[in-house]
């Protein structure tokens, strides 16, 4: 199977809702929002079964430039990681 495009994915989405592919779109982007609010606020928004989206803070560090070989200092920075639920891995076996 192809990699699925956001286009096929919504037209996907709204079929298994009974929704056309503008109100699939908007049902998608009101949860998208749903889960960055709660990431930003909670720290973490859970998917049952799939597993969920964690704020994870990251340390500042020195790095390299590739090109240069020069090191830089990169900042601490917070980022959204994704923790896979173990019955989703369970799953692909």
């Amino acid at each position: 199977m192809a990699k699925l495009t956001k286009s096929q994915f919504m037209v996907a989405f709204g079929e298994q809702l009974g929704l056309s592919k503008k109100d699939a779109t908007e049902k998608w982007e009101a949860f998208v929002e749903l889960a960055l609010r709660e990431v930003v606020t909670n720290g973490e928004f859970p998917l049952p079964g799939l597993g969920k989206l964690v704020k994870k803070e990251r340390a500042a560090r020195m790095g390299r430039n590739p090109m240069t070989g020069e090191s830089i200092s990169i900042p601490a920075k917070t980022v959204v990681k994704f923790r896979v639920a173990k019955s989703a891995k369970d799953a692909l076996l």
